[in-house]
């Protein structure tokens, strides 16, 4: 199973966007995909019409039960092939309950571990906070991708995240194979296209030549609860997820499109 981690030290970057949008994609594509929402606030789990803090299975249970069967933390969606393991807001709680427990920097990669063979990939949507929570989520990734807004401000977040990655890295066997992804691209905003420039030019080597534009069927998904890709298979930013997949996943092939 292939794990990747989407995190940022800032919100409102298009972090869980981005997660429920690759997911989707992978399913329907025929890939068995599993969503971890490690965020207490749950914005991922909710897009699903799940309550956070009424959830009886999930990552809280994860820490707090290890070795948990799969289907005691792990709920379907509304996307065939596409399964969650929700977040619960008790997770905010983790951090103190676990206190100096050995090895609990490890929890969620020994868990995916177990379910490795039942899923090709696991996208998880990380707290903006580097804590227990974040960290499990690097330490149980092979690629960390970090959503960063075409924004001044939200560049100078970048610079968190990226200090964060490097402590990280330091205590992992092999390090993270991190890319930054353009979010909110408005090619009209000259604010948008500097801080574009900008990235490409502090960030070389990690930033992807795909951008994410700034696209309303997102809001629109989000108001119906439901991915863009089921809704908006044809609009830009699905398009533009459908790229970046065919860097991230071996193997996959963006949808074939005519006109």
């Amino acid at each position: 199973m292939r794990v990747i981690a989407v995190a940022n030290q800032k919100g409102g970057v298009g972090k869980t966007t981005t997660a429920i949008t690759l997911g989707t994609l992978l399913a329907m594509r025929g890939r068995r995909a599993l969503l971890v929402d490690m965020d207490p606030q749950g914005s991922l789990t909710s897009y699903f019409r799940y309550e956070p803090e009424q959830m009886g299975k999930g990552v809280y249970e994860v820490f707090r039960r290890p070795g948990l069967p799969l289907q005691k933390v792990v709920v379907g969606t509304s996307v065939k092939g596409l399964a969650l393991m929700p977040a619960n807001t008790a997770q905010a709680t983790l951090e103190r309950q676990l206190g100096a427990r050995p090895g609990k920097g490890l929890v969620l990669a020994q868990a995916l571990h177990r379910y490795r063979d039942r899923f090709d990939v696991a996208i998880v949507d990380s707290p903006p906070v580097l804590g227990l929570l974040m960290v499990n989520a690097l330490a149980a990734s092979r690629q960390l991708l970090i959503p960063v807004e075409t924004d001044f401000m939200a560049l100078k977040g970048l610079e968190r995240i990226m200090g964060s990655l490097a402590m990280v890295n330091k205590s992992l066997r092999r390090p993270l194979d991190a890319r930054i992804l353009p979010t909110l691209y408005d090619p009209r905003a000259r604010a948008g296209v500097d801080a574009l420039r900008q990235l490409y030019r502090k960030y070389p080597k990690l930033v992807l030549d795909e951008v994410i534009p700034e696209d309303p069927k997102f809001r629109e998904a989000a108001r119906q609860q439901q991915p863009a890709p089921m809704l908006y298979p044809r609009s830009p930013g699905v398009v533009a997820y459908e790229r970046v997949l065919a860097r991230l996943v071996p193997g996959f092939q963006p949808a074939a499109r005519s006109g």
